[in-house]
């Protein structure tokens, strides 16, 4: 059986327990295909460079406005006492997220940039990427939002891939009562372009869908496709996120119901047969607890999990444990190994993927299978 063309798609929203079932077997053997009997995890810190945003997704509780006692900048020594701690667990991994162009709308963020020394976010970033390259052996990785072309190419020297959710294609969700409704970078053509842009400069890049937003089903075909497409184009696309949405006391979505398993499986059945078999497909282990229905449903990553810092999208939702998770993927059948910030596949054509310093630093924390070694901490 080929990938799922747009039809059969649409059709897999309400197909039949047998026909669903079939589907399911299959999107497991494609898996299992390709990326053999093995899921994977990255053991890492999440550094939330700041909490401001000019954005006001109606689901999020990670943005605070200034004027809030919570809305703040990280001081270059906060960032590097988290990063040294996870170094001290055996993390390999900083990621780096932060609202998007907070000093584009707000004077209290560019008063904070400028005392740091900077103009703008991005800017701080590369600062802050370099200090952990510099003093540190951890790899950072960046989830900035939408980035131009000069962003992108001076990224790329300091972190070994980036990242940025794609949520959805659909611009009905922009309008008035929607979730994306006074998000200027929430735009699909603005998110499709970074997307594009990694591809052209050969970034790693992860991206996903955001599910259970008010989207339809129709939509999140639409956004998977537009995903593969690029990934067929440039190559670039190292995995896709299916995460779902979990309401939160005092947003605009707090009320709004959210995805049940049947609906999460079923987009990860759906994913599995529209992408590109090569792009590695995850699904968060601590918004959902039915370890089973995600491995059958045909993922072969964990995703981020950290022995430092908390999920500060879902903070209410602690991360599993690493051996509690190993031991459930296990009674699937599955061995679960620690994977790096970029992916085997890349570390092939490190001339391409990588910038040299950075391709040169993997030496001592890779397998000869792309995987990372495992250290005793």
């Amino acid at each position: 059986m080929t990938m799922l063309t747009r039809p059969e798609a649409l059709a897999l929203k309400t197909a039949s327990p047998g026909e669903f079932d079939d589907l399911t077997r299959h999107a497991a053997r494609l898996r299992d295909d390709r990326w053999g009997k093995t899921l994977t995890y990255s053991r890492k810190v999440f550094v939330p460079l700041t909490n401001m945003c000019r954005d006001d997704c109606g689901y999020c509780t990670f943005v605070q406005k200034p004027g809030s006692p919570n809305a703040r900048i990280m001081t270059p020594d906060e960032v590097m006492a988290v990063v040294r701690e996870g170094e001290r667990l055996g993390c390999k991994e900083v990621l780096f997220s932060l609202g998007e162009k907070p000093e584009l709308r707000y004077p209290e963020a560019r008063e904070a940039l400028a005392r740091l020394g900077h103009v703008s976010m991005i800017d701080y970033l590369i600062e802050m990427c370099r200090r952990v390259l510099d003093e540190t052996s951890l790899l950072p990785h960046v989830n900035a939002g939408t980035l131009s072309d000069e962003e992108v190419a001076r990224l790329k020297p300091v972190s070994v891939s980036m990242g940025m959710m794609l949520e959805n294609v659909s611009r009905r969700l922009l309008q008035r009562g929607q979730a994306h409704y006074a998000c200027p970078d929430k735009v699909p053509t603005q998110r499709l372009r970074t997307l594009e842009r990694a591809g052209q400069h050969d970034v790693p890049f992860t991206t996903g869908i955001l599910i259970g937003i008010g989207e339809t089903w129709e939509e999140r075909v639409d956004s998977l496709q537009a995903i593969n497409a690029q990934h067929r184009h440039y190559g670039h696309i190292q995995e896709v996120i299916v995460q779902n949405f979990r309401a939160k006391p005092g947003t605009a979505m707090a009320n709004h119901p959210e995805p049940d398993l049947d609906d999460m499986v079923r987009t990860l059945v759906l994913a599995r047969l529209t992408l590109d078999p090569s792009i590695s497909l995850q699904a968060p282990p601590n918004l959902e607890s039915r370890f089973s229905a995600y491995i059958g449903a045909g993922i072969n990553d964990w995703g981020g999990i950290s022995p430092v810092t908390i999920d500060h999208i879902n903070p209410e939702r602690a991360w599993p444990q690493i051996e509690a998770l190993r031991q459930a993927t296990a009674r699937c059948g599955y061995g679960l190994e620690e994977r790096l910030a970029v992916y085997p596949r890349y570390l092939k054509e490190p001339q391409r993927f990588l910038a040299a310093p950075l391709a040169e630093r993997l030496d001592d924390i890779v397998r000869e299978d792309g995987l990372a070694l495992q250290q005793c901490v």
